[in-house]
């Protein structure tokens, strides 16, 4: 068992990228709890009116979650220097968003959803579990587009599945619309802090900086 975890998952990459979703979950639930009770600003613009609401699509909502999943894995299985400038991106990219929904707490205005279809009980279940906050940057754009930035180009990767990848990415940033999960300013900001994040990474010593850290982490926690 020991030995088939390693072939998913190098050890240099275990911690990194286990630390990569506890900062995901601080960033987004300790956000909305510092700025529950602040004004949230409505960012909508008359091309998010235009768009239909479509429940169905919340099928692309939830099932990007497994997208997310294999393609964090896929791009921590990388060679050590492009796992971690991949994972560092996305750890700056989240303290940037974290800034974000504290400087600017953003909301939408959400449809009523009175049908009794499956999509219907999906859509209330997400209203019901997810507060309409948070919103710019979309991480769920920001994270989807990652998935792709991580493989791009990349020639160990079958370019089928790098095509997919990018068409995954478009699909949930028209499903996050299409829910008024998000509007379209979160977006294209998701988008951009994405790439902006990863050529940061990639073109100073941010990453080299990381990587010293996780070095030293994995070594106190063999420790324990």
């Amino acid at each position: 068992m020991k030995e088939k975890f390693s072939k998913l998952l190098p050890d240099y990459a275990r911690l990194p990228l286990l630390l990569v979703v506890v900062w995901n979950q601080s960033v987004y639930y300790g956000a909305r709890l510092l700025t529950m009770n602040r004004y949230h600003y409505n960012i909508e613009l008359d091309i998010d009116r235009a768009i239909p609401f479509l429940p169905w699509t919340v099928s692309i909502y939830f099932l990007c979650y497994l997208f997310w999943a294999a393609n964090y894995i896929i791009c921590a299985r990388q060679d050590k220097e492009t796992a971690y400038r991949f994972m560092c991106a996305d750890c700056l990219a989240k303290g940037i968003c974290f800034v974000c929904f504290l400087l600017l707490p953003t909301t939408n205005i959400r449809p009523i959803v009175e049908g009794n279809t499956i999509w219907d009980e999906l859509m209330r279940f997400l209203y019901a579990s997810d507060s309409a906050d948070n919103l710019f940057p979309s991480i769920h754009c920001l994270v989807s587009w990652f998935c792709y930035i991580g493989i791009r180009g990349k020639q160990n990767i079958p370019l089928l599945y790098r095509g997919f990848s990018f068409a995954a990415a478009i699909a949930v940033f028209f499903s996050t619309l299409a829910t008024r999960q998000h509007v379209m300013v979160d977006v294209i900001g998701g988008v951009i802090l994405a790439e902006v994040c990863y050529w940061i990474t990639g073109h100073t010593g941010i990453t080299k900086a990381y990587t010293r850290l996780m070095d030293k982490l994995r070594r106190a926690n063999r420790k324990i």
